[in-house]
């Protein structure tokens, strides 16, 4: 990437200035009263003394002379001003960076999610998994439509592994669409561990699958990456029989979470 453009450092110099000016004075020591301060915040000496930078180099970045701060002095500032990581983000790509990705998915759900989820028992079903491919919730139409869990062990929630390890979704897909799901199920794994290299459950469960599945080293061999976000699917529903599903898959960039609406399609 190039460095940021004349508007890009004004903007990232405003950031600075208005988070500068957000944060509360240092206290006294001792009984030493503060000296009467004629804007709000912090000086820019306070700032660089936390962010461990010279003052000199923070006044240059406020005043949008520093072409390109590194993602070292971009952290730095962050922790300095006690970011969120969404105000975190927003200073990375101010400052002409790509925000630092998560050591890993979130564990919980937001509870507006899990609300959505129980309120479309009735009307569609409805999955959440993670960057690992580890499913976290599903409502009750889910659990009707795709069965029980049937995985066990350290990798009985995660869909590759039940992909390359068990019957369930060949039999709920039928022969080609079972065939279709191994492939994307290695090419998402790859996506993850792409994101992820260095999480040791999804290490694991590659050398796992590894050292078990001959279909799995065959997909994997193909060297396919890609993530689908709609899809038709013919499903075989356990009462119902064979029934068509639109799939749309919406992300939660925050959390890495993936949520699967299956949307039933009447025969035409």
């Amino acid at each position: 990437m190039g460095g940021m453009s004349s508007s890009d450092r004004t903007g990232f110099g405003e950031y600075l200035r208005r988070r500068r000016a957000a944060m509360g004075p240092p206290e006294p020591r001792g009984s030493v009263r503060a000296s009467r301060r004629r804007v709000p915040g912090l000086r820019r000496q306070e700032v660089s003394d936390i962010a461990g930078i010279s003052v000199e180099y923070y006044t240059r970045l406020e005043q949008g002379r520093v072409p390109r701060p590194s993602r070292e002095t971009l952290t730095s500032l962050a922790r300095a001003f006690g970011l969120s990581d969404a105000e975190r983000d927003h200073l990375f790509r101010l400052g002409g960076e790509p925000p630092p990705e998560p050591p890993s998915p979130a564990s919980v759900i937001r509870p507006g999610l899990l609300r959505l989820l129980r309120g479309l028992d009735d009307t569609m079903p409805v999955t959440v998994h993670d960057g690992r491919l580890d499913l976290l919730a599903r409502n009750k139409a889910a659990e009707e439509l795709l069965g029980p869990l049937t995985g066990v062990g350290r990798f009985g929630r995660n869909i590759a592994h039940q992909a390359f390890t068990t019957t369930v979704l060949s039999d709920l897909l039928g022969g080609d669409g079972g065939e279709r799901f191994l492939r994307v199920a290695a090419s998402e794994l790859r996506t993850a561990l792409g994101r992820y290299p260095e999480d040791d459950y999804l290490r694991s469960l590659f050398a796992e699958l590894t050292a078990t599945s001959q279909s799995f080293r065959d997909h994997w061999e193909k060297g396919e990456v890609s993530v689908s976000r709609s899809e038709m699917k013919q499903m075989r529903h356990p009462t119902d029989g064979w029934a068509r599903f639109e799939i749309e898959m919406l992300h939660d960039p925050e959390r890495d979470h993936w949520i699967m609406l299956y949307t039933p399609q009447d025969d035409e």
